[in-house]
């Protein structure tokens, strides 16, 4: 709709004119005589969660950076990978560029100092496995800032950590659609913990410089599903969607390998995987499906050393047949109790993890 020059004045003296719109009670932060927003860190929580995000941005960087250049075109499109999807990938990686440095600039307040970029190593060998790759470390990326998002002491570092997030979220669904995979199988994003987040990141980096600041979070032994289904083995290539048949469903039998503590993991070879503070017994006693809003437990059949097997739960999140609690690039773990969490306080399962991976359920 367009104004005349004399309808724009009156409206803005009307505007002079009316009450300030009013803000409900309650809120931090949203009213004019509220602290102005400092963007950096408050508390060693702080430091460490988002030093933690900024090791995750640095590898996303360089391991978008590295696809791109490792591989041809003919192999990309061998792959159903366009020219346009390989810009995309691109772009992807001058996205991580912004993430780094909007978490460098937050970490670097006081006089401290940030994680810098690393030396990697993959384990993929083929296009089809750099995308499958990609959709599961952006997978722990987004969901491991999710687990501490809420938690932070900085709230104004939260919403800019919030607003980088977001886009991450889109990178890992693309890297699900340029694997073949159904884009979105869940309703609701899985958060974890940062021990969780970082058992699953430390294996990828090799070396740091030394002035990294050492990262605090625990490194839980790597759990392995031995039969766990792959995205690549059914010929879908690239598509926005495929409405592809599930790769899992309740009641399959899922086995397992896991390590025991005391392996040296992380850059530098300055870490080492231990079990959480309150086990005691070496023996693990359930599988714990980490899913949507639900932490679902199932009996774990030990086996052999370090090896066993448990069935896939069913059940949805609410009441539709198509939100099942375990869906999707999802985590499991392996503990000693059935211990009951929510989202919001699944960091408490720290202390009985005995071991801790990804379930490619879908």
């Amino acid at each position: 709709m367009l104004f005349s020059a004399l309808g724009v004045s009156a409206l803005l003296a009307g505007n002079a004119l009316a009450a300030p719109a009013p803000v409900p009670d309650g809120g931090v932060g949203v009213r004019p005589n509220d602290t102005a927003p400092v963007y950096h860190t408050m508390t060693d929580f702080d430091f460490q969660s988002l030093n933690l995000g900024l090791n995750q941005e640095w590898i996303e960087l360089d391991l978008f950076n590295y696809g791109v250049e490792r591989f041809s075109a003919e192999e990309f499109a061998s792959a159903g990978i366009t020219a346009e999807d390989i810009s995309l990938i691109q772009f992807m990686a001058n996205q991580e560029v912004g993430h780094a440095t909007l978490l460098t600039n937050i970490l670097s307040y006081g006089g401290r100092t940030p994680a810098k970029q690393c030396k990697y190593k993959y384990d993929f060998e083929t296009v089809r496995d750099f995308v499958n790759f990609c959709q599961r470390l952006t997978r722990w990326g987004e969901s491991g800032v999710y687990g501490f998002l809420p938690h932070l002491d900085s709230r104004p570092s939260a919403q800019l950590l919030l607003q980088s997030i977001t886009t991450e979220a889109r990178q890992q669904m693309i890297f699900r659609q340029l694997s073949g995979a159904f884009p979105m199988p869940v309703y609701f994003e899985t958060g974890i913990s940062q021990s969780m987040a970082w058992t699953l990141l430390s294996p990828y980096i090799v070396e740091c410089p030394a002035e990294n600041p050492h990262i605090e979070w625990q490194n839980f032994p790597w759990l392995s599903v031995t039969n766990e289904p792959s995205l690549l083995v059914d010929g879908y290539e690239a598509a926005i969607t495929h409405n592809r048949t599930s790769l899992t469903e309740p009641g399959r039998q899922v086995t397992f390998e896991w390590d025991a503590p005391g392996k040296t993991t992380g850059y530098n070879s300055s870490y080492n995987t231990t079990v959480g503070g309150n086990v005691t017994d070496l023996t693990p006693q359930y599988a714990a499906w980490i899913s949507q809003l639900n932490v679902t437990y199932t009996p774990l059949n030990v086996t052999g050393n370090n090896t066993g097997f448990t069935y896939q739960p069913g059940g949805v999140v609410f009441n539709t047949t198509d939100d099942g609690v375990v869906n999707g690039t999802m985590f499991i773990a392996l503990t000693d109790t059935d211990l009951y969490v929510t989202p919001y306080n699944l960091s408490l399962l720290n202390d009985h993890i005995l071991a801790f991976g990804l379930y490619q359920a879908d």
